[in-house]
């Protein structure tokens, strides 16, 4: 980390002094709804690719963004953003288990300005994680809320894992991902089903993002008919899922930027930002 990422960061620290830690819930943060989700409904989504380039336009706009990767058993994003990954017991996992504000070692500066990430080890040993509950989750995002503009999170679809219900419970605002597959609707409905049967509030996850679409008939009508609204409507861009490939962002990094993807992205950044 050089001294320019370290001074950034360390001003965003600042923000849980314990001074200020006292009435935090008033900080000036221009967005109420500040924690958002985003649930793979099936095969196909590159859920990776959507949130780190959104995570790049969000920061791009001068919000402090950090990206938490839920997806403990493997972790992908540190790939995306050519961060090496936290050694054995670092990382999330660090957080997860300490009570203490201070995460400095433990989220990583990507290269990108205002841009962070917190994510597990992906050698981490899997039966660690089963020790978590939703008050660990809290902990984790409670921290993140007083110290980030926004926070987005890579949920799995892993309905008895608390990292999927729990990220689900204390989320502001949940998106589901889905390609075209027929089973993308009744994932969702069962999710959700299932979410509201312990006690966790499912209205926030009534939109869904569609990515990776090639226009093969998908009858589009069922997500409305089930409640569900389209938010954005990615269409599959080789050059994207490359770019994800090499670690690279295509919203940034690629000369020549298919207008639809970025209509439907900028589309995204707006509705979070204008919320």
């Amino acid at each position: 980390m050089d001294r320019k990422e370290v001074k950034k960061l360390e001003s965003i620290f600042r923000k849980i002094s314990s001074k200020e830690l006292v009435g935090a819930e008033f900080r000036d943060s221009p967005l109420i709804y500040s924690v958002i989700g985003f649930l793979p409904a099936c095969e196909g989504t590159d859920q990776a690719m959507l949130i780190g380039n959104l995570g790049y336009l969000l920061a791009q706009q001068g919000f402090n963004t950090c990206i938490v990767d839920f997806k403990v058993f493997n972790p992908n994003l540190y790939y995306l953003f050519g961060v090496d990954p936290p050694a054995r017991g670092k990382g999330l996992i660090r957080v997860l288990k300490s009570d203490k504000a201070d995460m400095r070692e433990d989220i990583a500066p990507t290269s990108e300005e205002n841009l962070y990430l917190l994510s597990p080890s992906p050698y981490d040993l899997l039966e660690e994680y089963f020790e978590f509950g939703f008050a660990h989750i809290e902990q984790v995002l409670s921290t993140l809320k007083g110290m980030f503009d926004i926070i987005l999170l890579d949920i799995p679809y892993n309905p008895p894992l608390e990292f999927c219900t729990g990220a689900m419970k204390h989320c502001h605002i949940g998106y589901f991902t889905a390609a075209e597959r027929i089973e993308a609707p009744g994932n969702m409905t069962k999710l959700l089903d299932f979410a509201a049967s312990i006690g966790i509030s499912t209205a926030k996850f009534t939109s869904v993002i569609m990515m990776n679409l090639h226009e093969i008939g998908l009858d589009y009508k069922v997500f409305k008919q089930m409640g569900f609204q389209i938010a954005a409507a990615l269409p599959f861009v080789k050059a994207a899922a490359a770019y994800t490939q090499d670690g690279k962002l295509y919203v940034k990094d690629h000369p020549l930027q298919n207008k639809a993807f970025m209509k439907e992205m900028n589309r995204l950044r707006d509705s979070i930002i204008n919320q």
